[in-house]
């Protein structure tokens, strides 16, 4: 994989620690859609699957807290910014539509769905945000 030239090295570690969880989370989860774990769901198994399948999730946030820690001091405060305004969003939006399931009869959404909201919303909201304050 090329990377462009002009990122600064925290950047290119982060893409690269990226794309090592994302291809973990994303083979399970392809595994799982054609059938490969049919056979232990509901089963103690299935639970260690549920956490086998959130430690790329775990890896992914630890990979966007180092690209913070090792960004310069304007990039640190711009991703912490924008991590912040999607977490709050994401938070509020799933505890919303809980309440919406409990009182309101909304279908039922899966807990998994917070992890695609957030970023959905991180991508968003981040060409809002271009400044610190």
């Amino acid at each position: 994989m090329q990377l462009p030239k002009t990122w600064d090295p925290a950047h290119k570690r982060y893409v690269i620690r990226t794309n090592c969880f994302m291809a973990g989370y994303v083979a399970v989860n392809v595994a799982a859609i054609f059938g490969a774990f049919d056979e232990i769901i509901g089963k103690p198994a299935g639970l260690a699957l549920g956490l086998i399948v959130a430690a790329p999730v775990a890896g992914q946030v630890w990979a966007t807290l180092s690209l913070i820690n090792e960004s310069d001091e304007f990039v640190r405060a711009l991703t912490a910014k924008r991590f912040i305004v999607a977490s709050g969003l994401a938070m509020a939006l799933f505890a919303g539509w809980g309440f919406m399931e409990s009182y309101g009869g909304a279908p039922h959404a899966p807990g998994w769905i917070v992890y695609i909201l957030f970023w959905g919303l991180f991508g968003l909201i981040s060409p809002f945000i271009k400044n610190t304050r």
